[in-house]
């Protein structure tokens, strides 16, 4: 039983699904259908908004996208494997503690912001490679003169502090 349903479900499952976690901000694109079944056309529609959830796994594997539209939460399920669904784009990658981020609909304005995660490249943990410091370009050396100029020298001046030949016989 197990075997015919994996067997149909790899059939829809799309090949290529981007890594979305809970706290990316992401922009969805979605196929809707306009007019009458007749005279129909589709267009994508994007909505895009923070994820707060996911659900699933599998072909049944859905994210819960929230946005904030004219002053008014607005959330959408988002299937990650439908046939609507045209492309799903990570716009920010954000840092966050929790599994569900159903806290952000009690909040509005800055204090619904989430930080910005920043990752390491894969395999570069703990070496040198991730952070190393670019190295400064090389100057160009200045070009030597064959001959060598020289700046006068001055004169030798008695020191003030000494006394000259005409003072000492005094």
């Amino acid at each position: 039983m197990n075997d015919a349903i994996a067997l149909v479900e790899s059939k829809h499952r799309k090949k290529k699904v981007p890594e979305v976690a809970v706290g990316d901000t992401v922009r969805v694109k979605v196929r809707v259908t306009e007019g009458e079944k007749e005279k129909s056309q589709t267009r994508l529609q994007t909505f895009e908004g923070v994820v707060i959830s996911r659900h699933g796994s599998g072909i049944n594997e859905t994210i819960q996208v929230r946005r904030i539209s004219y002053g008014i939460g607005v959330e959408r399920t988002f299937p990650l494997h439908s046939p609507m669904v045209d492309d799903i784009e990570v716009v920010r990658e954000g840092r966050t503690r929790r599994a569900k981020l159903y806290f952000l609909r009690e909040r509005i304005g800055k204090r619904a912001r989430l930080g910005e995660r920043t990752r390491v490249a894969r395999g570069t943990r703990g070496t040198d490679e991730a952070v190393a410091e670019p190295e400064p370009e090389p100057q160009p050396e200045a070009e030597v003169a064959d001959e060598a100029v020289k700046a006068p020298e001055a004169p030798d001046e008695p020191d003030a502090a000494e006394p000259t030949e005409d003072e000492e016989t005094s």
